[in-house]
């Protein structure tokens, strides 16, 4: 596999809700229920590219998968805070390509002026945990039966990574 991390555009947006849509109506990785249409895909492209950033993973020129980041909260001491997300196409976890897509977004978010990356994930999902983990995120705490989907409660672990180790007080974003 040849893989090409670059920035998403809004003709993506297709490409983003294919890779999406299975996890939305057959899983409970997201909490999600209705599939986003490309055009809401195109919206979320832009909002999170416009203050943090969502890359797209390619293989032979086609999307494969993707990960982003946006805010963690709305109140202005979180700002520097923000939670990512990353999503393969089936069948292409465990091949390295999330590994790819949070080695580009992880220190691009570092670049503009972030402090630390929050990742939520629904139980069980023991790839994604197994990923965070090699990445260094830290588990911080679960919230338990918090969502229900496809019948059940579902669990969700919290972890998170000091993009930074400095404690020194954070600049304006760039």
């Amino acid at each position: 596999m040849s893989l090409t991390i670059r920035d998403a555009t809004a003709a993506d947006a297709h490409a983003c809700a294919a890779v999406y849509r299975p996890y939305v109506l057959d899983t409970a990785i997201t909490f999600e229920t209705e599939p986003p249409t490309p055009a809401a895909m195109a919206v979320r492209i832009a909002e999170s590219a416009a203050t943090h950033a969502w890359l797209v993973a390619e293989d032979a020129g086609r999307v494969i998968g993707y990960a982003y980041a946006r805010p963690f909260a709305a109140r202005p001491a979180y700002r520097w805070s923000c939670e990512v997300s990353v999503y393969l196409e089936l069948g292409r976890r465990r091949t390295g390509a999330g590994r790819a897509l949070y080695g580009v977004l992880l220190p691009t978010l570092a670049a503009r002026g972030f402090r630390v990356a929050v990742a939520k994930t629904t139980l069980p999902n023991e790839p994604s945990l197994a990923l965070h983990a090699a990445l260094g995120f830290q588990p911080v705490g679960t919230h338990s039966r918090i969502g229900w989907k496809h019948g059940a409660w579902h669990d969700v672990t919290i972890t998170q990574l000091f993009l930074t180790d400095s404690t020194t007080p954070p600049a304006d974003l760039r």
